[in-house]
């Protein structure tokens, strides 16, 4: 523990003693010792030292009441005056200009050496840093244990918190990881933010109830926990991508029933009871952030998986009935990704059981997710998911037969055949309000459509043909991760 004046007075072998006011305290720590003979030592203190000092500069009164002005501007502890050398006792003009400042003066015999002193302040410096250290590192073991025991960083959350007093939280990608506490909202107000390094841009931040005690432990189980969070997302990438491989062969078909409710049993999802599905799509540049980020605490009970196909990236969840609402679920899930930047819509499908009930409800997520609304509920009874989801109708076939006369035609020459029949079937068959969203004459938008009947054989003005072509657009937009 670090000596205080009073400490310094108790030690009989110095022979110290009080010479200032009885009112002055002498109980604040002393941090070290300056030995000066400088008229204004000042600029060489830093604060928390006892200065020793014979005043040998100090001949005069008023350089006495200066050299306890600035002792005091220094923010020192106080002074120990050496007798005997320049004086033989404490000068009165010291004293009462320390009395009047409350700056403790103590009495130096001229047998006791300034060394001496010195020795004591440094001795209790050094057991004090050295009992800190022990300290230090037996909570760096507590930490470590409490990780690598099978803990993890719910355990390692719970030991830092009791080490610092106060609440502690983990958040990554916006959102929670772990916590000391329910229903946390770390902010800037009342928390101290420490910015954790996991080599990633996923704004990973150890939050701090403010007030907490730190002596070290904060800086260590900062690496820990920047450590751990890397691993959980290299866990979290993994585990999405075999997920992602599993569904995507349940939503191709190319699965038995048998091995699909096998497969899903595996990954946590019981086959027997109801389950919906939660979509995100986004461009190839987010699809890093969309396989790593953390799900809202709502959707523990999901299980998360990631598709790649044809340049379209996705991130669904599979989620149990049990967890909640759908749409409740469907804007935690936005408001997550809104706060890491993607701004995709969410697509809900139907809440259905087995492996079918799972593919409809893929498609039925994917259909919702192509209406734009930050959350899309799905449909009743979609005619695109269900045709979709049946094993017997090859509907990606028939898209493909029906349009693909069209985009071989639209890349050949650069038209827009396509986008003008996409219009035309969600403008409901006007021919004028196509030409005005596609800033066309109004002829233009008919000679396409005639180009769109020789090419296809279907003809867009008949309500039969319409709707064939209607549901190939729809199969080509939704059509399974190949």
């Amino acid at each position: 523990m670090a000596l205080s004046l009073a400490d310094l007075l108790a030690v009989p072998g110095l022979h110290l003693k009080n010479m200032g006011s009885t009112r002055t305290p002498v109980t604040a720590a002393i941090d070290w010792v300056a030995v000066t003979e400088l008229e204004n030592p000042q600029a060489f203190l830093s604060g928390g030292e006892l200065v020793l000092t014979t005043g040998a500069r100090q001949g005069t009164a008023d350089a006495q009441r200066s050299f306890v002005r600035q002792i005091k501007r220094a923010g020192a502890v106080g002074i120990g005056f050496g007798i005997g050398f320049e004086h033989d006792c404490v000068p009165p003009a010291l004293l009462a200009e320390a009395n009047r400042w409350a700056v403790p003066v103590v009495e130096v015999p001229y047998g006791t050496p300034f060394i001496a002193i010195g020795k004591l302040i440094a001795d209790a410096r050094s057991s004090d840093h050295y009992a800190k250290l022990e300290r230090l590192l037996r909570a760096h073991q507590v930490l470590a244990r409490a990780l690598l025991t099978g803990g993890g960083l719910p355990a390692l959350l719970q030991k830092l918190s009791s080490m610092v007093a106060a609440d502690v939280v983990v958040t990554q990608y916006g959102g929670e990881v772990a916590s000391t506490v329910a229903d946390a909202t770390p902010d800037d107000g009342g928390w101290h933010p420490v910015a954790l390094s996991t080599g990633k841009r996923d704004s990973s931040t150890l939050w701090l109830r403010i007030p907490f005690q730190d002596e070290g432990m904060v800086d260590y189980a900062r690496g820990l926990i920047s450590i751990e969070l890397n691993n959980l997302v290299q866990r979290r990438q993994s585990a999405r991508q075999i997920a992602g491989q599993v569904i995507s062969d349940i939503v191709r078909g190319t699965l038995e029933p048998s091995d699909s409710a096998a497969r899903l049993e595996n990954l946590g999802i019981n086959p027997a009871a109801k389950n919906f599905v939660l979509l995100v799509g986004t461009e190839e540049s987010k699809f890093e952030t969309l396989s790593t980020i953390t799900v809202p605490s709502a959707l523990e009970t999901a299980v998360a998986a990631t598709i790649v196909s044809d340049g379209r990236q996705e991130l669904l969840l599979v989620v149990p009935t049990r967890a909640g609402d759908p749409a409740l679920l469907g804007r935690a899930l936005s408001h997550q990704m809104h706060n890491i930047g993607i701004t995709a819509p969410v697509g809900i499908g139907g809440a259905y059981s087995q492996s079918n009930g799972l593919r409809w409800s893929y498609f039925e997520a994917r259909e919702a997710a192509t209406r734009g609304l930050e959350v899309n509920v799905p449909e009743r009874l979609s005619l695109t998911s269900l045709l979709l989801a049946s094993e017997d109708v090859p509907m990606a076939d028939m898209a493909a037969e029906a349009l693909g006369p069209l985009t071989a035609f639209d890349a050949t020459h650069g038209a827009e055949l396509v986008e003008t029949l996409e219009t035309y079937l969600r403008l409901n068959g006007s021919v004028a309000a196509v030409a005005d969203a596609l800033a066309l004459h109004r002829n233009t938008v008919r000679y396409r459509l005639t180009q769109i009947a020789e090419l296809t054989g279907y003809d867009p003005a008949l309500t039969p043909d319409r709707v064939q072509l209607w549901l190939a657009l729809a199969v080509r937009r939704l059509s399974p991760p190949a």
